[in-house]
């Protein structure tokens, strides 16, 4: 029996996740998600580990890895770090095997990732930090609005005449939907058109890097909004030569941890059976 945790630190919260891998089954054992809300992502991480230690009624101690992903590399009880693309992947995977691409919509950017049939990343794109479809974006603009974070998708799908941004720049695009309000577009179209931007570029990042008729299991921050998801079936369906599935888990924020944990798991055992000392990394 092997006991581990993942760690996955990003741009807007500190996801754990621990787990026990026997005889090759995967058990989740406890999860744990905190805002990181300017506060110290270090200091969370610690609070989110011992919480998910907690309810797992796991002692540290007990724990034979921990693996983080994000940015996570400087937490000092960590055991092994992975990429957060490969720690991505291996979660999606987890929350749905029939997964072949991910798109991971976290804070400052997106990516889309596919896979071959072991699950191993073989090729990827990735939107800029400074584009308009992040969620940092997406919240901004809710602020602006006045609406709630977990109001976004709902109102989205209730749009009837939606305005797409037209900018890559977040900067220029706030403009635009300053623009909007003073024209009188009602909340849901703003969104609803906002989305649809995001998707379209989304949309294109998975047909560039090979996705056909493939499971898309969407993750990170913006995985549950289901305006987006709603946009981005929407523009993959006017692509030619593309019949993809849009998916997503209720615990499609916690794949980057799962994932960590369960390579986590992987690479002990490999270190285990060679007789080699596990060392921080």
């Amino acid at each position: 029996m092997t006991l581990v945790a993942g760690i996955d630190v990003g741009t807007g919260a500190v996801k754990v996740a621990v787990f026990r891998v026997e005889d090759g089954q995967e058990e989740w054992l406890s999860r744990c998600t905190k805002r990181i809300r300017q506060r110290d992502p270090l200091q969370l991480s610690r609070e989110a580990f011992d919480q998910a230690l907690e309810d797992a009624g796991v002692a540290e101690g007990d724990l034979d890895y921990v693996a983080t992903t994000g940015e996570g590399e400087s937490i000092p009880f960590h055991t092994g770090h992975f990429y957060s693309m490969t720690s991505h992947a291996r979660g999606a995977k987890f929350l749905d095997p029939e997964t072949v691409a991910i798109l991971d919509c976290g804070a400052l950017h997106g990516r889309a990732m596919i896979t071959d049939e072991r699950g191993k990343v073989t090729n990827y794109k990735m939107t800029s930090q400074c584009a308009s479809g992040s969620g940092q974006f997406l919240e901004n603009i809710a602020r602006y609005l006045g609406i709630a974070q977990d109001e976004i998708g709902n109102l989205s799908t209730q749009a009837d005449d939606p305005e797409e941004v037209s900018s890559i720049c977040a900067v220029l695009a706030e403009t635009d939907v300053i623009n909007m309000v003073s024209r009188g577009i009602t909340a849901p179209n703003i969104l609803k058109g906002i989305h649809l931007s995001m998707a379209s570029r989304l949309a294109r990042l998975l047909k560039s890097i090979g996705v056909r008729n493939d499971l898309i299991m969407m993750t990170g921050g913006l995985a549950l909004d289901e305006g987006l998801c709603e946009a981005m079936r929407e523009q993959l369906a006017k692509m030619r030569g593309v019949d993809a599935t849009v998916a997503n888990h209720p615990d499609s924020i916690y794949a980057g941890a799962i994932g960590a944990a369960l390579w986590g798991a992987f690479r002990y055992k490999k270190l285990a059976s060679s007789g080699q000392m596990l060392q921080a990394s």
